[in-house]
């Protein structure tokens, strides 16, 4: 037996193609859940669910009505919400003293408010199936913790985020619903591609990692799946499948500028 065997899902932010949302529905797929994924992309959603026998809907995270709809259209479609995933953000990487207003609207909206409307959507649609209730999960971040430079906005939002996510495990826990927050650190994805490609960035990060390795989209799809299992016994935290970063914590801008310096200028020497 599977261990989501009969979970209904749905997983928010799945509309890039092989981003973390869409790994994370391959992966409760692969463990017996029924999924419904959703984003901004019709045609990026519309092959997902095709892959994985799902479903699919259309929803922006900034705006509270689509998120109604899309929690009111899960249960349609499945009968019921098990699990509720939000995966979506903005890397935000701006000094806070020029850091527009625009910006900071921006991502306030999708990942304070918008995560506000996505607890409110599916806590709803879950305490209409108590006692049975359900699992909830926001993607945070690692920097929430070991701070970075440059992030202010964004671990600023994602900080907030976890306090509501908290909060709701403190108020909904009664009626079954469990909540919690999984905090990434450095990974790749179609997200961070240009990170990815800059010579010396990823040395920079590797020896603050005590596992010797960045985590993966997959290590993030094993701990929702298991949070979302009847296995797990907690709610209000915040899971770090991130090879330790918190006990090093990030690298800074000078040590990040020393391994980008340092690799361009043997790129250099080679050509």
């Amino acid at each position: 037996m599977a261990r989501l065997d009969g979970k209904k899902a749905v997983i928010l932010g799945a509309a890039s193609k092989d981003n973390m949302g869409q790994i994370i529905a391959r992966q409760f797929t692969a463990e017996g859940a029924e999924v419904l994924v959703a984003g901004r992309k019709e045609d990026v959603l519309s092959d997902c669910a095709k892959e994985i026998g799902g479903h699919y809907a259309l929803c922006d995270i900034t705006d509270h009505t689509q998120v109604q709809a899309l929690a009111d259209t899960a249960a349609a479609k499945m009968g019921r919400i098990d699990a509720a995933i939000n995966t979506t953000g903005w890397g935000l990487l701006k000094p806070l003293t020029e850091t527009t207003d625009d910006e900071l609207d921006t991502i306030v909206d999708l990942q304070f408010k918008g995560v506000h409307y996505f607890l409110q959507a599916f806590v709803g649609q879950m305490l209409q199936q108590a006692p049975q209730g359900g699992s909830i999960i926001s993607l945070s971040s690692a920097t929430t913790k070991a701070l970075i430079n440059n992030h202010a906005a964004y671990i600023g939002t994602k900080t907030g985020s976890e306090a509501l996510i908290r909060c709701v495990a403190n108020d909904y826990g009664q009626y079954g619903i469990k909540a919690n927050t999984i905090s990434p650190a450095f990974t790749q994805s179609p997200m961070t591609e240009g990170a990815f490609a800059t010579p010396g960035l990823v040395d920079a990060f590797l020896p603050r990692y005590p596992l010797g390795r960045l985590n993966t989209c997959e290590d993030v799809a094993h701990a929702a799946a298991w949070l979302c299992s009847d296995e797990c016994f907690m709610t209000g935290e915040n899971l770090q499948p991130n090879g330790g970063l918190q006990l090093r914590g990030n690298p800074q801008a000078h040590d990040i500028e020393a391994a980008v310096g340092a690799a361009m200028a043997k790129l250099s020497a080679v050509e």
